[in-house]
């Protein structure tokens, strides 16, 4: 079975969301679906999932001038997942930290 979720979003807007819609956010394979998805996050954290809004980003081309010369190249591209919980339901993000 391939590894569905890679990393969770932590930043200022994912973590108002949190508190106010109880959605969380999860950098995800680009090839995975909302079904695989929803099941991945069932299976970890022990959740009802209500809902799944997947968002792809394209890889930016980058170039760069140095002394050995100017080269150009590509960032990663990636898939993000938004994860709507049933309401009172929460995922612990940092554990006991």
């Amino acid at each position: 079975m391939k590894n569905v979720l890679i990393r969770p979003i932590i930043t200022e807007k994912m973590t108002t969301l949190n508190e106010n819609n109880s959605q969380y956010g999860f950098i995800v394979d680009i090839n995975a679906n909302k079904i695989e998805i929803a099941k991945a996050i069932k299976n970890k954290f022990k959740v009802d999932v209500v809902k799944v809004n997947t968002i792809k980003n394209k890889g930016k081309t980058k170039s760069q001038y140095t002394k050995k010369g100017y080269f150009q190249g590509k960032t990663a591209k990636f898939k993000k997942a938004i994860i709507t919980l049933k309401e009172g339901q929460t995922i612990d993000m940092f554990g006991e930290a």
